[in-house]
């Protein structure tokens, strides 16, 4: 008999991998900032995470971890590629990042999308107490709360994007389009990260639906949908503890000394995707190089880019570009032993990255779009000593909150290189006051604080949220 919760968060993943150890395979929770936020929500209700667990095939049955109930949902090998690696990952991705790639429309995608969003639909139907609250995540699930509610009219429906929403030029391009905006607009409340696009929201169904909206309030079928901004954040106090850690520390000392002691460390961090601006980054650093405006060894860069969507084609052909990029700058400027560039190609532990962040003089966060990009907040966190400086793409939605960074646009090589020797160049005591100012206003705004702030704008008591 299935067990029915008061608080139902429905994403993609669920918030656990599973381990091999000695007593044999086992789950365990997954790092990240979603999870961390909502787990003393799903604790205090008995909650139930629905989302899918990894592999193909029949899902497990459901478990309980940590006080959380997870219930998982199946893919079939044909619905990942289909769903996942095709709707989500190179049609709306593509697209709701201002079309930085061209975006693929195939109708077998769109149909794979609208079975595996029905499948969540239906599992979070199951497992909801009478009247309870239902949060969905992000841009795989959009056609979810209008399923939802179609099944189970009685509970209470939220919906966080946690990527861009495009203006309406660019939606109106996609074949699902009517279809993925009543999806959302079946929530109570649709949240996005900055305010544009929720204006973006609103003036769409405004334009493509011909719906009525005061402020910020969409009228849909007798009821009132709200949209709001509630720019995700990170566990600030759990980075501030890994920073502080003498093993870190050190770790951050070692990295130093294995790059060479050099005077900068200019440090990437990102997913090896075609929105992060990884290649224009090289670039940039390479054409300062050329200049003499830096120099080996005294500047070097680290990127770190987590594989990422390796079998979609557009990541395949850009780690070629990327490496290429790398190849040519340590050919032309580095030496036996010193590469002007050290590119990594693999996942790192939380530990590591916050190791990493404590030895960079510079860190490079200049996405050509993203919808807030945590490694800036991270870096932010990180940086205990208020030494550091963060070069931010204005095109992130952190640069609407971390306005003492030395922000760029990163279409703009003479831009991003201004930048980057602005932030090399930087007086200590500036950097210091930048740096300190980001992080009082990051204590303040947390992962816990975006969680709360959502759900008591969706209608869930201040205790229940907190």
């Amino acid at each position: 008999m299935t067990v029915r919760s008061s608080f139902v968060v429905v994403a993609n993943r669920l918030p656990v991998d599973q381990v091999n150890t000695p007593e044999g395979k086992q789950w365990r929770r997954s790092p990240g900032g979603l999870v961390t936020a909502l787990h003393p929500v799903l604790a205090e209700h008995q909650g139930t995470w629905v989302g899918w667990a990894g592999g193909v095939g029949a899902a497990p049955e459901p478990f309980e971890l940590e006080g959380i109930r997870l219930h998982p949902v199946p893919l079939s090998s044909e619905e990942l590629e289909r769903y996942y690696e095709g709707q989500s990952n190179a049609t709306i991705w593509p697209l709701y990042h201002d079309a930085v790639e061209t975006p693929a429309f195939k109708r077998r995608w769109r149909e794979a999308y609208r079975v595996v969003n029905a499948r969540f639909a239906e599992a979070a139907a199951e497992v909801a107490a009478e009247g309870a609250t239902v949060w969905v995540q992000d841009y795989q699930l959009q056609l979810v709360p209008a399923m939802l509610r179609e099944l189970r009219p009685d509970l209470r429906i939220g919906f966080f994007l946690h990527i861009p929403f495009p203006p309406i030029e660019l939606f109106m391009q996609m074949p699902l389009r009517a279809e993925i905006l009543r999806g959302l607009l079946g929530a109570d409340l649709v949240g996005f990260q900055q305010r544009l696009a929720a204006q973006n929201f609103v003036r769409l169904a405004r334009h493509l639906l011909g719906l009525r909206y005061e402020g910020q309030t969409i009228e849909v079928d007798g009821r009132r949908v709200k949209s709001g901004a509630f720019p995700i954040s990170i566990d600030v106090a759990e980075m501030e503890r890994m920073a502080n850690d003498p093993m870190v520390q050190a770790r951050a000392k070692q990295i130093r000394a294995e790059l060479g002691d050099p005077k900068t460390v200019i440090l990437g961090v990102d997913r090896l995707d075609y929105t992060k601006g990884i290649e224009l980054r090289l670039k940039a650093f390479r054409e300062l190089l050329a200049d003499g405006k830096l120099t080996v060894p005294d500047a070097v860069m680290v990127q770190v880019a987590t594989p990422s969507r390796e079998r979609v084609e557009h990541y395949q052909a850009l780690r070629v570009k990327v490496e290429r990029e790398v190849g040519r700058i340590n050919g032309e400027f580095g030496r036996v032993g010193v590469p002007a560039v050290h590119y990594l190609h693999q996942s790192y532990s939380r530990s590591e990255l916050a190791a990493l962040y404590c030895a960079a003089d510079v860190m490079m966060v200049t996405p050509l779009r993203d919808g807030m990009n945590l490694v800036a907040k991270e870096y932010v966190a990180a940086r205990a000593d208020h030494g550091g400086a963060l070069v931010l793409s204005e095109f992130a939605g952190a640069a609407t909150e971390l306005r003492q960074a030395f922000l760029c646009n990163p279409h703009d090589p003479d831009g991003v290189k201004d930048a980057l020797l602005r932030a090399v160049h930087v007086d200590e005591g500036e950097a210091r006051r930048r740096m300190r100012i980001m992080q009082r206003h990051l204590r303040t705004h947390d992962v816990g604080h975006w969680a709360r702030s959502f759900l008591n704008e969706l209608g869930v008591p201040e205790t229940e949220a907190a």
